[in-house]
């Protein structure tokens, strides 16, 4: 067993005995059959269920590599940001080095599309795609694993609870980014901290700056960060499609003090990322940072005020924050009509409305706070200047 092999992604030679696994999975055979005839799936699925499996082995026919599957992949992308958004756009490709390497450190607002955003961004540029870190707690039936380690995923130990053992976990973790990036060439997306900004407020956790120092001991900080062409990512969702299930979770864990998730929580959240509507979808690459930064700290805080820099702002952000009861109000922040059009605001107004009023009046404190942090962040970073 190689060194990494518990938590790579699936190298080129085993990708048809894992897509020929998968083809007889019966639990993701079911997860099909629910999402192709949602209506059909329990009265029918016996009968219904070989049919998906044959239209599954038609379709992974002819697949030998990573490259075939993700093309193949390509028009179920093009698919979802067409059925699921109004549009998705991109800047700062310019900044990237096509014949580079680059660390992504993105944002963290859905479990699977920001991963799949960035990729849809980088592919239509024609750069190849990033391996992609997911933590350990969504891999909770083993197709999930499969098919994530088929789209170049490696996993994050998050599971780990002794410290040693976490301490191990953490050092391979770094030693296998430092080792695809350095040594087999291959770029690296990760979230900017552990579990999605359920709040709005995106900031970078410093421990996984110092993660990636870990294996590179015989370096400072600096050179090490340096080499990896650390680049920061600002994704921005018009409207965020599981925005009530946070505010859900933000106002149980104000009043009681925890939070725990019932027994197919993720996969619920997984589903609606990927299927509920999220408006307009922006991705800023901004240019490497290689240098400007003496630790992880100062270095966590260049990321976040380029992330909120780069954060785009729509008119929900403007109309949150202005209702808002812990907004600054030292802040120079103009009115949503001097910003955008009549017609942006008046669309805006009326989906926000609706959207308060299908939230709970206790919750409604939490939806609005996910929406006006972003607002928040960006008109201080920038009056920090």
């Amino acid at each position: 067993m190689g060194s990494f092999d518990n938590i790579r992604p699936y190298n080129d030679d085993e990708v048809v005995a894992v897509l020929q696994r998968l083809s007889t999975d019966p639990d993701f055979l079911n997860v099909i059959l629910r999402y192709r005839y949602p209506a059909l799936a329990n009265s029918l699925g016996w009968l219904l269920r070989p049919l998906v499996a044959w239209r599954l082995r038609k379709e992974i026919a002819g697949i030998s590599n990573i490259a075939d599957l993700q093309a193949r992949v390509a028009p179920y992308v093009e698919h979802s940001v067409r059925k699921a958004t109004d549009g998705i756009s991109f800047t700062g490709i310019d900044n990237l080095d096509p014949d580079g390497v680059h660390l992504y450190l993105a944002n963290h607002r859905d479990i699977v599309m920001d991963p799949a955003y960035v990729n849809y961004a980088l592919y239509q540029a024609g750069f190849a795609t990033p391996r992609l870190a997911i933590g350990d707690n969504l891999l909770q039936k083993p197709f999930i694993s499969d098919l994530m380690r088929l789209n170049k995923s490696f996993i994050v130990p998050r599971s780990v609870t002794g410290r040693r053992e976490k301490l191990e976990a953490f050092q391979q973790l770094s030693s296998y980014i430092n080792h695809s990036m350095l040594n087999e060439h291959s770029s690296v997306w990760i979230a900017q901290a552990e579990g999605r900004a359920k709040d709005g407020d995106d900031r970078t956790d410093s421990a996984i700056l110092k993660m990636l120092h870990m294996s590179q001991r015989q370096l400072d900080f600096v050179p090490a960060i340096a080499r990896l062409n650390l680049t920061p990512v600002a994704i921005s969702y018009e409207y965020d499609p599981c925005d009530l299930d946070k505010a859900r979770e933000l106002y149980i864990l104000a009043t009681t003090g925890s939070y725990e998730k019932q027994p197919g929580e993720d996969d619920a959240s997984i589903a609606k990322g990927i299927t509920g509507y999220k408006g307009r979808v922006h991705v800023h690459f901004d240019a490497p940072l290689t240098s400007g930064f003496a630790d992880a700290r100062e270095l966590a805080n260049r990321v976040d005020h380029l992330i909120w820099q780069d954060y785009r702002l729509f008119p929900v952000n403007y109309l949150a924050w202005h209702q808002w009861n812990k907004r600054d109000t030292s802040l120079s922040v103009p009115a949503v009509e001097d910003v955008f059009s009549a017609a942006e605001v008046e669309s805006a107004r009326t989906f926000w409305l609706q959207r308060l009023q299908q939230c709970p009046a206790e919750h409604q404190p939490y939806l609005v706070m996910q929406y006006a942090n972003p607002l928040q962040n960006q008109y201080r970073s920038l009056a920090a200047l």
